[in-house]
Protein backbone atom coordinates (compact mmCIF):
# COMPACT_ATOMS: atom_id res chain seq x y z
CA UNK A 1 0.00 0.00 0.00
CA UNK A 2 1.64 3.26 -0.99
CA UNK A 3 -0.17 7.11 0.15
CA UNK A 4 -1.12 8.80 -3.30
CA UNK A 5 -1.70 11.84 -4.01
CA UNK A 6 -4.13 13.11 -6.81
CA UNK A 7 -4.51 17.03 -7.40
CA UNK A 8 -7.71 17.01 -10.19
CA UNK A 9 -9.08 13.79 -10.55
CA UNK A 10 -12.64 14.76 -10.52
CA UNK A 11 -13.79 14.16 -13.93
CA UNK A 12 -12.67 12.02 -17.15
CA UNK A 13 -9.84 9.42 -17.08
CA UNK A 14 -8.51 11.26 -13.36
CA UNK A 15 -11.92 10.39 -11.55
CA UNK A 16 -11.80 6.64 -12.95
CA UNK A 17 -7.40 6.50 -11.82
CA UNK A 18 -8.69 7.32 -8.64
CA UNK A 19 -11.13 4.48 -8.23
CA UNK A 20 -8.29 2.09 -9.53
CA UNK A 21 -5.87 3.38 -7.32
CA UNK A 22 -8.38 2.55 -4.51
CA UNK A 23 -9.31 -0.68 -5.51
CA UNK A 24 -5.34 -1.73 -5.82
CA UNK A 25 -5.53 -0.86 -2.05
CA UNK A 26 -3.86 2.54 -2.13
CA UNK A 27 -4.66 5.32 0.74
CA UNK A 28 -5.51 8.25 -1.49
CA UNK A 29 -6.04 11.66 -1.23
CA UNK A 30 -7.52 14.02 -3.81
CA UNK A 31 -6.72 17.53 -4.08
CA UNK A 32 -9.53 19.79 -5.95
CA UNK A 33 -11.38 23.27 -5.94
CA UNK A 34 -14.31 21.27 -4.12
CA UNK A 35 -16.21 21.24 -7.21
CA UNK A 36 -16.80 17.44 -7.25
CA UNK A 37 -16.48 14.80 -4.05
CA UNK A 38 -14.06 12.19 -4.78
CA UNK A 39 -15.77 8.34 -4.26
CA UNK A 40 -16.20 6.91 -0.44
CA UNK A 41 -12.79 6.17 1.17
CA UNK A 42 -11.06 8.50 -0.41
CA UNK A 43 -9.60 11.57 1.51
CA UNK A 44 -10.31 14.60 0.05
CA UNK A 45 -8.61 18.19 0.73
CA UNK A 46 -10.02 21.40 -0.80
CA UNK A 47 -7.83 24.16 -2.04
CA UNK A 48 -7.10 26.28 -5.00
CA UNK A 49 -3.87 25.12 -6.38
CA UNK A 50 -2.86 28.36 -7.26
CA UNK A 51 -2.98 29.71 -4.11
CA UNK A 52 0.64 28.41 -2.36
CA UNK A 53 -0.52 29.62 0.82
CA UNK A 54 -3.90 27.87 0.48
CA UNK A 55 -2.35 24.24 -0.56
CA UNK A 56 0.05 24.10 1.41
CA UNK A 57 -2.13 25.43 4.55
CA UNK A 58 -4.35 22.15 3.23
CA UNK A 59 -1.64 19.68 3.30
CA UNK A 60 -1.34 20.54 6.87
CA UNK A 61 1.77 17.33 7.52
CA UNK A 62 0.94 15.13 5.24
CA UNK A 63 3.87 13.10 3.25
CA UNK A 64 2.94 10.79 -0.03
CA UNK A 65 4.79 8.19 -1.41
CA UNK A 66 3.48 9.77 -4.84
CA UNK A 67 2.08 12.45 -6.34
CA UNK A 68 0.00 12.51 -9.44
CA UNK A 69 -0.94 15.96 -11.06
CA UNK A 70 -3.87 16.15 -13.45
CA UNK A 71 -4.25 20.03 -13.66
CA UNK A 72 -0.94 21.73 -14.07
CA UNK A 73 -0.56 23.72 -16.94
CA UNK A 74 1.85 26.42 -16.39
CA UNK A 75 5.50 26.72 -15.30
CA UNK A 76 3.92 28.96 -12.59
CA UNK A 77 1.49 25.88 -11.06
CA UNK A 78 4.24 24.02 -11.53
CA UNK A 79 6.71 26.37 -9.11
CA UNK A 80 4.09 26.29 -6.85
CA UNK A 81 3.63 22.40 -6.84
CA UNK A 82 7.51 22.07 -6.43
CA UNK A 83 7.87 24.10 -3.15
CA UNK A 84 4.61 22.66 -1.73
CA UNK A 85 5.36 19.12 -2.15
CA UNK A 86 9.49 19.31 -1.56
CA UNK A 87 9.96 17.76 1.29
CA UNK A 88 6.32 15.69 0.95
CA UNK A 89 7.09 13.32 -2.06
CA UNK A 90 9.63 11.04 -3.03
CA UNK A 91 7.68 10.96 -7.17
CA UNK A 92 5.77 12.84 -9.01
CA UNK A 93 3.70 12.17 -11.93
CA UNK A 94 2.48 14.87 -14.14
CA UNK A 95 0.07 14.65 -16.46
CA UNK A 96 1.51 16.08 -19.85
CA UNK A 97 0.16 16.17 -23.70
CA UNK A 98 0.69 15.19 -27.18
CA UNK A 99 0.39 19.04 -28.16
CA UNK A 100 4.54 19.43 -26.42
CA UNK A 101 5.53 17.98 -29.99
CA UNK A 102 3.66 20.39 -32.11
CA UNK A 103 5.76 21.71 -34.56
CA UNK A 104 3.64 24.48 -34.85
CA UNK A 105 4.29 26.54 -31.40
CA UNK A 106 7.86 23.97 -30.32
CA UNK A 107 10.09 25.39 -33.20
CA UNK A 108 10.72 21.66 -33.49
CA UNK A 109 13.00 20.45 -36.59
CA UNK A 110 10.11 18.70 -38.91
CA UNK A 111 9.80 15.49 -39.07
CA UNK A 112 9.40 12.77 -41.97
CA UNK A 113 5.47 11.75 -42.09
CA UNK A 114 5.33 8.29 -40.64
CA UNK A 115 8.20 8.84 -38.42
CA UNK A 116 6.49 8.40 -34.29
CA UNK A 117 8.26 11.01 -32.10
CA UNK A 118 10.11 10.16 -29.48
CA UNK A 119 10.37 11.63 -26.25
CA UNK A 120 13.68 13.32 -26.20
CA UNK A 121 12.61 15.45 -29.22
CA UNK A 122 11.04 17.70 -26.10
CA UNK A 123 13.60 17.36 -23.18
CA UNK A 124 12.64 19.21 -19.85
CA UNK A 125 15.63 19.19 -18.75
CA UNK A 126 16.81 21.55 -20.89
CA UNK A 127 14.13 23.53 -22.00
CA UNK A 128 14.17 27.66 -21.24
CA UNK A 129 11.44 28.16 -17.99
CA UNK A 130 9.35 32.15 -18.43
CA UNK A 131 7.78 31.98 -15.37
CA UNK A 132 7.68 36.21 -16.11
CA UNK A 133 5.11 35.71 -19.22
CA UNK A 134 0.98 36.15 -18.29
CA UNK A 135 0.64 32.74 -17.64
CA UNK A 136 -2.62 33.91 -15.23
CA UNK A 137 -4.18 35.45 -18.41
CA UNK A 138 -6.87 32.88 -19.36
CA UNK A 139 -6.79 33.96 -23.11
CA UNK A 140 -2.37 33.95 -23.09
CA UNK A 141 -2.90 30.31 -21.37
CA UNK A 142 -5.25 28.73 -24.19
CA UNK A 143 -3.42 30.45 -26.68
CA UNK A 144 0.13 29.16 -25.70
CA UNK A 145 -1.07 25.92 -24.02
CA UNK A 146 1.42 23.51 -25.13
CA UNK A 147 4.49 25.70 -24.32
CA UNK A 148 3.10 25.50 -20.85
CA UNK A 149 2.81 21.89 -20.52
CA UNK A 150 6.35 21.78 -21.97
CA UNK A 151 7.23 24.91 -19.34
CA UNK A 152 5.41 22.71 -16.36
CA UNK A 153 7.40 19.68 -16.95
CA UNK A 154 10.33 21.35 -17.42
CA UNK A 155 10.64 23.46 -13.67
CA UNK A 156 9.84 19.78 -12.18
CA UNK A 157 12.51 18.25 -14.13
CA UNK A 158 14.89 20.80 -13.17
CA UNK A 159 14.09 20.73 -10.08
CA UNK A 160 16.07 17.96 -7.66
CA UNK A 161 13.75 17.17 -4.39
CA UNK A 162 11.98 13.94 -6.00
CA UNK A 163 11.78 11.69 -8.76
CA UNK A 164 9.47 13.30 -12.04
CA UNK A 165 7.74 11.68 -14.42
CA UNK A 166 5.39 13.05 -17.21
CA UNK A 167 3.18 11.17 -19.28
CA UNK A 168 2.76 12.67 -22.60
CA UNK A 169 -0.98 11.38 -24.06
CA UNK A 170 -2.34 11.01 -27.23
CA UNK A 171 -5.94 12.06 -27.75
CA UNK A 172 -8.08 10.41 -25.34
CA UNK A 173 -11.31 9.08 -26.60
CA UNK A 174 -13.96 6.46 -25.08
CA UNK A 175 -16.79 6.99 -22.33
CA UNK A 176 -19.44 8.25 -24.00
CA UNK A 177 -21.22 11.46 -22.14
CA UNK A 178 -18.06 11.35 -19.75
CA UNK A 179 -15.30 12.90 -22.92
CA UNK A 180 -15.71 16.41 -22.50
CA UNK A 181 -13.71 17.57 -25.23
CA UNK A 182 -16.81 16.49 -27.58
CA UNK A 183 -14.31 15.64 -30.78
CA UNK A 184 -15.87 11.89 -31.07
CA UNK A 185 -19.13 13.30 -30.39
CA UNK A 186 -18.13 15.99 -33.10
CA UNK A 187 -17.88 13.52 -35.62
CA UNK A 188 -19.96 10.76 -34.81
CA UNK A 189 -22.85 13.67 -35.22
CA UNK A 190 -21.60 15.14 -38.26
CA UNK A 191 -21.29 11.26 -40.05
CA UNK A 192 -24.80 10.67 -38.65
CA UNK A 193 -26.69 13.66 -40.21
CA UNK A 194 -24.84 12.96 -43.54
CA UNK A 195 -23.45 17.06 -43.15
CA UNK A 196 -19.72 17.72 -44.14
CA UNK A 197 -16.89 17.25 -42.25
CA UNK A 198 -13.84 19.82 -42.72
CA UNK A 199 -10.42 18.03 -43.38
CA UNK A 200 -7.44 18.42 -44.82
CA UNK A 201 -6.39 17.19 -48.48
CA UNK A 202 -3.35 15.75 -47.28
CA UNK A 203 -4.41 14.93 -43.60
CA UNK A 204 -1.74 13.13 -41.79
CA UNK A 205 -2.09 10.74 -39.10
CA UNK A 206 -2.24 10.91 -35.28
CA UNK A 207 -2.20 8.92 -32.57
CA UNK A 208 -5.21 7.77 -29.98
CA UNK A 209 -5.46 6.14 -26.92
CA UNK A 210 -8.73 4.91 -24.79
CA UNK A 211 -9.57 6.91 -21.33
CA UNK A 212 -9.61 3.56 -19.65
CA UNK A 213 -5.86 3.09 -21.36
CA UNK A 214 -4.73 6.05 -20.02
CA UNK A 215 -5.70 5.44 -16.43
CA UNK A 216 -4.09 2.38 -16.46
CA UNK A 217 -1.14 3.59 -17.83
CA UNK A 218 -1.23 6.59 -15.40
CA UNK A 219 -1.72 4.39 -12.23
CA UNK A 220 1.61 1.90 -13.46
CA UNK A 221 3.58 5.55 -13.94
CA UNK A 222 2.30 6.24 -10.76
CA UNK A 223 3.26 2.49 -8.91
CA UNK A 224 4.42 0.14 -11.46
CA UNK A 225 7.45 2.30 -12.39
CA UNK A 226 10.14 4.28 -10.86
CA UNK A 227 11.26 5.47 -14.23
CA UNK A 228 11.57 8.88 -14.82
CA UNK A 229 11.57 11.96 -17.67
CA UNK A 230 8.92 11.95 -20.00
CA UNK A 231 6.85 8.68 -21.39
CA UNK A 232 4.47 8.64 -24.52
CA UNK A 233 1.27 7.61 -24.16
CA UNK A 234 -0.66 6.06 -26.70
CA UNK A 235 -2.62 2.83 -28.23
CA UNK A 236 -0.48 0.77 -31.31
CA UNK A 237 -1.53 2.27 -34.89
CA UNK A 238 -1.90 5.43 -35.88
CA UNK A 239 -4.60 6.39 -37.65
CA UNK A 240 -5.31 9.62 -39.86
CA UNK A 241 -9.23 11.31 -40.08
CA UNK A 242 -10.76 9.73 -42.94
CA UNK A 243 -9.78 6.32 -41.16
CA UNK A 244 -11.56 7.23 -38.00
CA UNK A 245 -14.18 8.42 -39.99
CA UNK A 246 -14.66 5.12 -41.56
CA UNK A 247 -14.67 3.12 -38.02
CA UNK A 248 -17.66 5.83 -37.11
CA UNK A 249 -19.42 4.89 -40.91
CA UNK A 250 -19.31 1.26 -39.99
CA UNK A 251 -21.01 1.53 -36.62
CA UNK A 252 -23.58 4.42 -37.70
CA UNK A 253 -24.10 2.81 -41.11
CA UNK A 254 -23.65 6.36 -42.90
CA UNK A 255 -21.01 7.17 -45.22
CA UNK A 256 -18.69 10.01 -43.85
CA UNK A 257 -19.01 13.41 -46.54
CA UNK A 258 -15.96 15.43 -46.60
CA UNK A 259 -15.14 18.56 -47.66
CA UNK A 260 -11.29 19.42 -48.04
CA UNK A 261 -9.13 22.28 -47.60
CA UNK A 262 -5.51 23.49 -48.09
CA UNK A 263 -2.40 22.88 -45.43
CA UNK A 264 -3.10 25.72 -42.76
CA UNK A 265 -6.79 26.07 -43.33
CA UNK A 266 -8.63 25.50 -40.16
CA UNK A 267 -10.28 21.97 -40.34
CA UNK A 268 -12.03 19.49 -37.85
CA UNK A 269 -10.19 18.04 -34.75
CA UNK A 270 -7.93 15.39 -35.85
CA UNK A 271 -7.01 16.31 -39.15
CA UNK A 272 -3.67 17.49 -39.05
CA UNK A 273 -1.78 19.15 -42.17
CA UNK A 274 1.68 18.58 -40.06
CA UNK A 275 3.42 15.27 -38.10
CA UNK A 276 1.35 14.24 -35.13
CA UNK A 277 2.46 10.31 -33.84
CA UNK A 278 4.44 10.11 -31.04
CA UNK A 279 6.33 6.46 -30.08
CA UNK A 280 5.36 4.38 -27.41
CA UNK A 281 8.24 2.47 -27.65
CA UNK A 282 10.03 3.91 -24.26
CA UNK A 283 6.83 2.47 -22.23
CA UNK A 284 6.77 -0.90 -23.77
CA UNK A 285 10.82 -1.09 -23.16
CA UNK A 286 9.47 -0.39 -19.42
CA UNK A 287 6.90 -2.91 -19.26
CA UNK A 288 3.43 -1.66 -20.11
CA UNK A 289 1.57 -3.00 -23.03
CA UNK A 290 -0.82 -1.01 -24.94
CA UNK A 291 -4.00 -1.88 -26.70
CA UNK A 292 -4.40 -1.34 -30.47
CA UNK A 293 -6.44 1.42 -31.50
CA UNK A 294 -8.57 -0.57 -34.30
CA UNK A 295 -9.42 -2.69 -31.21
CA UNK A 296 -11.42 -0.17 -28.80
CA UNK A 297 -12.21 2.60 -31.15
CA UNK A 298 -15.51 0.75 -32.62
CA UNK A 299 -16.61 0.18 -28.77
CA UNK A 300 -16.00 4.30 -28.03
CA UNK A 301 -17.98 5.17 -31.01
CA UNK A 302 -20.99 2.95 -30.42
CA UNK A 303 -20.57 4.71 -26.41
CA UNK A 304 -20.59 7.75 -28.35
CA UNK A 305 -23.71 6.91 -29.97
CA UNK A 306 -25.35 5.57 -27.27
CA UNK A 307 -24.41 9.32 -25.41
CA UNK A 308 -26.13 11.20 -28.28
CA UNK A 309 -29.29 8.76 -28.12
CA UNK A 310 -29.77 9.60 -24.83
CA UNK A 311 -29.53 13.35 -25.12
CA UNK A 312 -31.76 13.73 -28.44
Amino acid sequence: MQRICVIGGSRYFGKLLVTRLRAAGHRVTVINRGSSPPPPGVEHLVADRDDEAALTAALGSRTFDVVVDQVCYTPVQAAIAVRAFGGRTRRYVLTSTIEVYDPATAGLPAVPPGTPVPEETVDPATWLVRTDLPWHDAAYLEAHYAEGKRQAEAVFAQQHGFGFASVRSAHVLGGGAQEFTGRLAHYVGHIARGTRILVHAEALPTVFIHYEELADLLLWAATGTDATGPVNACSDGPLDVRGLGAVIAARTGREAVYRSVAAGEPASPFSFDRHYAMSNARAKALGFRFSRTTDWLPGAVTEALDASDAHA
